[in-house]
């Protein structure tokens, strides 16, 4: 299903100090833990009960004992939450958090792709990168995310082809680290997607000590010239692991400076800019507008009113036997 583009309106101000301790309350008397991705403002990461990548989170969704889940990301993370916990209630702060990934693989396009492929006689594996609706999932042999698709491509027998859906340059990564070559869906995150060789290669030559780290789903040109790829939490483990302050410039959402501050203090982190298509000019338009959408006031009001709510669907049945053996299976 899919998501109209996120427009971030403008909230009357409240002051956030408040309005944690609103949302604080509103957890014990509602039964909630709140998740929050990285990739989220710090304010909300503040507040919530659980940070961390997709890979962690679906994993918290599915261990916790509450009634209900407030999960601070995108579209397709409340999702996969509701399908591991489906007796939960899975509130999110704004329905229209989608994701472009997710946007450029719908599940009509791939059923089409996969009865092609299979009507030249071709035996094909379908994985599916975990930002993509669960109607794809549906579909999907495997769900992977960053943190464990090196893992699940190694399983995969010799002898079937794998579809790789829907991020070309994660995809392209994986064929690089795994030696697997695959059939790659033309998808691509927006975010990852306009990062600027240029102004990378600049701040690389005047800050000769520094170190670039990019996620996978960076395009190969910044790839290339990084010094350390790997999903959110790889990130954060990494920089954790360098005791000499450092310098590192940082080729993913701007928001994930946020942990990476708070867990590797003794470093400076500076975001990559990215380039606007429409004018060419450099930019901070590497923070996702889906991801922007989420604020604490929708975190109270969703706490306060118990919508928007992720409600079960049909195609979540299917879903559920992908997402539990690819996610919270070793």
């Amino acid at each position: 299903m899919g998501t109209p583009f996120a427009q971030k309106e403008t909230e009357p101000y409240e002051d956030p100090l408040d309005l944690m301790e609103e949302i604080d309350a509103l957890k014990v008397e509602k039964g909630a833990k709140i998740l929050a991705h990285f990739y989220v403002d710090g304010d909300i990461q503040d507040i919530a009960d659980y940070t961390g990548d997709s890979l962690k989170l679906a994993r918290d969704a599915a261990s916790i004992e509450d009634s209900t889940i407030v999960f601070c990301g995108v579209h397709f993370m409340g999702e996969s939450a509701k399908i591991l916990s489906p007796k939960k209630t899975v509130l999110v702060p704004d329905l229209l958090a989608g994701c472009s990934l997710a946007e450029s693989c719908q599940a009509p396009e791939l059923k089409a792709r996969q009865d092609e492929l299979r009507a030249e006689g071709r035996t094909i594996v379908t994985v599916a990168y975990i930002n993509t609706s669960a109607a794809v999932k549906s579909l999907c042999d495997w769900i992977v995310t960053s943190g464990n698709a090196q893992e699940i491509i190694d399983r995969i027998p010799a002898d079937q082809e794998i579809l790789f859906v829907p991020d070309q340059h994660l995809g392209r990564y994986l064929m690089e680290v795994t030696g697997r070559e695959m059939i790659l869906w033309p998808g691509a995150c927006m975010v990852h997607e306009i990062f600027s060789l240029q102004d990378l290669l600049r701040a690389k030559k005047n800050n000769a000590d520094s170190i670039v780290i990019a996620h996978p789903e960076c395009p190969q040109n910044i790839l290339e010239v990084s010094d350390f790829i790997g999903g959110t939490e790889k990130m954060r483990q990494y920089v954790k692991s360098v005791k000499e302050p450092t310098m590192f410039l940082v080729a993913t959402e701007s928001a994930m400076i946020y942990p990476l501050q708070k867990i590797a203090p003794q470093h400076t982190f500076i975001p990559v800019p990215g380039i606007m298509e429409s004018t060419g000019e450099t930019c901070a338009c590497n923070r996702c507008p889906h991801m922007a959408l989420n604020t604490l006031q929708k975190v109270r009001d969703c706490l306060k009113n118990g919508s928007p709510e992720i409600t079960w669907e049909p195609y979540f049945d299917q879903a559920k036997g992908v997402l539990e053996r690819s996610l919270l299976k070793n």
